[in-house]
């Protein structure tokens, strides 16, 4: 009887000290918060992941201002495109005198025959714009003989902004329409290239580069046969193609990566080929993408003519 008696004060002094220490000691109920909120099941919500910045930083990710080198060689392109009558020379560079001259790189592209790798920066996009535009119209490709700018429905090739807008060649523009081979492709590349052209839009229009109606699409048609004759594989072909895109569009392309960052995905993390496609590129994709952003204002970019 006398050991019951000690047991029971045991436990309650025992019990009694806990309920002392659950009162006084603060650091103690501290501690065992965490614990706590873990057995009831509540857990801290985790910030959503948020890659946005300011329309600065999200413009130097899109269009870094030392440019972006695509591992393809011009060579003498420019000056066989001179030679061929697809460019006037003088034509070219007198436009240019009016904008401030050419510069001695972008000269050399025009008349230089030892060309390294194309490079495009803010300085120079609307020069290789020009240029890409001559060699994507002047050169021989079955997109340009069987494709949609022969549809008649479109009462012939020379009526697109493409076309009849090249006003920089010796004698009429359509004199040179898919008539030179400055690029041969192999029957592989040549697939390839009407494939990657398909899914690859521009934001001035709803169509893609597969059916070349304005300057940036043929510009881009120029470039992909570029690639394809170079050995670029297809995914590196959209990664190129969009970084140009951007040069050519900037607001554009700094307004997608400002929509993505809204969803979560910093720009080095998107999908190319996605972005470039009817959802995100096209006139109606982008104005989609306009309507749930605050756009960032930008200058820049060229628009439809020489």
């Amino acid at each position: 009887m006398r050991n019951l008696k000690f047991v029971a004060a045991g436990i309650l002094v025992t019990v009694g000290s806990f309920m002392l220490g659950a009162m006084f000691d603060v650091n103690l109920s501290v501690a065992r918060r965490p614990l706590l909120t873990k057995l009831l099941g509540q857990t801290n919500p985790s910030p959503p992941p948020n890659p946005a910045t300011s329309d600065s930083q999200l413009a130097q990710s899109v269009l870094p201002t030392t440019g972006v080198e695509i591992p393809v060689k011009w060579g003498e392109l420019g000056a066989q495109l001179i030679k061929a009558g697809v460019i006037d020379a003088k034509k070219f560079e007198d436009i240019y005198a009016q904008r401030g001259g050419l510069s001695e790189p972008e000269k050399n592209l025009l008349i230089a025959n030892d060309n390294g790798n194309i490079k495009i920066t803010q300085q120079n996009s609307a020069v290789l714009l020009n240029l890409l535009w001559a060699l994507g119209l002047g050169n021989k490709n079955a997109i340009l003989d069987t494709g949609p700018m022969v549809d008649k429905q479109y009462g012939g090739a020379g009526k697109f902004a493409s076309t009849g807008g090249w006003s920089l060649a010796v004698g009429d523009a359509m004199k040179h329409y898919s008539k030179h081979s400055f690029i041969s492709l192999t029957p592989d590349q040549q697939q390839l290239v009407s494939r990657v052209s398909q899914n690859i839009y521009r934001p001035c229009c709803d169509n893609s580069t597969y059916f070349p109606d304005c300057n940036h699409g043929m510009a881009m048609l120029g470039l992909l046969e570029l690639m394809a004759a170079q050995g670029i594989s297809e995914a590196d072909m959209y990664k190129y193609a969009l970084s140009v895109n951007a040069y050519w569009f900037p607001d554009t392309y700094v307004n997608i990566a400002k929509y993505m960052a809204k969803q979560g995905t910093s720009w080095d993390k998107v999908n190319p080929k996605e972005v470039l496609g009817q959802a995100y590129s096209s006139a109606t994709g982008y104005r989609k993408i306009l309507s749930q952003i605050e756009p960032a204002q930008l200058k820049g970019g060229s628009g439809c003519g020489v």
